[in-house]
């Protein structure tokens, strides 16, 4: 009974508390409230994974697989990047033309020839881990600049810090599902922010 309270009590120090919030710097978001379609375009740029840059983050996988596996960070590295466009980013898109689609049929659109580009940029992810007795969940920060095609503007610029998804009960071993599963939340909160900013 002793081992199974401190084996808990482990668990959850271990969780990591992300307080996910939304914020919208200086500006007005009203004009999407006429749009029903906003193309979105998806960047990593100058990303920090945990405490590393992503190039020295990216080389430590890559050395540590290929030690153990010669060949397998290659593969790793594959993967690190194809998961961004496979499974991070359409469970974004999805999750947040659910919302939206139930209140004003609003969505994202991947083709260009909208007014407002919408421009989501990952500056931070934290992976996570999962080791059964221990885990932290995976979150990210991203920033998503609104530009109007016709000024040739930026027109808005809406911050997302530390979205993280809930913790699968144990179960989110896979580093690329636990960010899945951050993305979709982050996706499904935003569309919230918006339809409460908008009124819709």
């Amino acid at each position: 009974m002793k081992t199974s309270v401190f084996m808990v009590v482990m668990c959850i120090l271990s969780t990591g508390i992300y307080a996910q919030k939304i914020s919208v710097k200086p500006g007005n978001i009203d004009f999407l409230k006429n749009e029903k379609t906003v193309t979105v375009k998806f960047t990593y740029n100058d990303m920090r994974v945990g405490k590393m840059t992503e190039e020295a983050y990216v080389t430590q996988k890559v050395n540590d697989a290929n030690a153990k596996t010669p060949g397998s960070g290659e593969t790793w590295h594959k993967a690190w990047q194809d998961d961004r466009s496979n499974r991070f980013e359409p469970k974004f898109i999805e999750l947040f033309d659910k919302i939206m689609d139930e209140k004003s049929g609003f969505e994202l659109s991947e083709n260009d020839g909208n007014r407002y580009v919408m421009t989501v940029n990952t500056h931070f992810t934290e992976p996570g881990f999962n080791v059964g007795v221990a885990r932290k969940n995976a979150a990210f920060s991203l920033m998503a600049s609104i530009f109007d095609t016709q000024t040739n503007k930026e027109v808005a610029v809406i911050l997302i810090d530390n979205s993280s998804a809930n913790s699968f009960m144990g179960t989110d071993f896979d580093v690329a599902y636990r960010i899945q599963e951050s993305y979709a939340k982050a996706g499904r909160e935003l569309a919230k922010f918006l339809v409460k900013k908008l009124k819709l």
